[in-house]
């Protein structure tokens, strides 16, 4: 059980990396806002939806690393 966590921690790492790095590519202002609009702009469609499927992921990977440590 300790080996199927510990890949699926590894595993959702992964995807969380991708979803954030996606983001960024997304919003074309590059990773420290270089875009120069600095006005807020609410997500729809697409955007939107990765950024929740990212905070989904990031509650999984938390869930997975707490049981991982009750497992210890």
């Amino acid at each position: 059980m300790q080996v199927f966590l510990n890949v699926s921690q590894i595993l959702v790492s992964v995807l969380i990396v991708i979803a954030i790095l996606l983001q960024v590519k997304g919003q074309g202002g590059g990773l420290f806002g270089g875009g120069g609009d600095t006005s807020f702009r609410t997500r729809r469609g697409l955007e939107r939806t990765l950024f929740q499927f990212t905070i989904l992921l990031v509650v999984v990977f938390i869930g997975v690393s707490l049981a991982s440590v009750r497992l210890v």
